[in-house]
C-alpha cells in the first residue's frame, strides 16, 4: 500500500476536477496552508498549472512548440480570469467596450482581458506579459 503524498493527492483532485481555474483554499482539506502553497508550487514547477495570482493557479498543458507551461483554456487568460472572480465570489461584468463590441456598434476589439467590478478587489491576476484590467 503507498502513501501518497500531500502534492500528489492535489494533483489527484485537479485531474479528477474539469474546473480550468483552482483556489488555494480548495485544498484546504488535504493540509494546512502552507502545506497547501508549498504542493501548489511543485506542481507549477512540474508545469501541470500555473500561477495567476494570489492563491490563484490556472490549469496548464506543456506547449509542443515551445516546452513551457501554457493555459489550456479554451478561453484563454480572459476566460480563466473570470472564472477565478466567479470563484473568489467578485461580482464583475463585461466591459462598456466589450459590450459594444458584442452588440456589434463598435469594431474595436478590446486587446487587454478586462471587467468591470461591483464592490471591491484588490488582487492582481496576470499570466506572462497580461494582467486583468479592472474597472470600477
Amino acid at each position: 500500500m503507498s502513501v501518497q503524498t500531500l502534492q500528489q493527492k492535489v494533483a489527484a483532485r485537479i485531474a479528477e476536477n474539469k474546473d480550468e481555474v483552482f483556489l488555494t483554499r480548495e485544498f484546504s482539506d488535504l493540509g494546512g496552508e502552507d502545506q497547501v502553497i508549498r504542493a501548489l508550487r511543485g506542481l507549477v514547477r512540474e508545469g501541470k498549472i500555473v500561477r495567476l495570482g494570489y492563491g490563484v493557479y490556472g490549469r496548464a498543458v506543456i506547449s509542443s512548440l515551445s516546452g513551457q507551461p501554457i493555459l489550456s483554456s479554451p478561453s484563454g487568460f480572459s476566460g480563466v480570469s473570470r472564472q477565478a472572480l466567479t470563484k473568489l465570489g467578485v461580482e464583475w461584468e463585461p466591459t462598456e467596450a466589450e459590450k459594444l463590441y458584442n452588440a456589434d456598434l463598435s469594431t474595436q476589439i478590446p486587446v487587454n482581458p478586462a471587467v468591470r467590478i461591483k464592490g471591491r478587489f484588490s488582487r492582481r491576476l496576470r499570466y506572462r506579459n497580461s494582467e486583468l484590467i479592472i474597472e470600477h
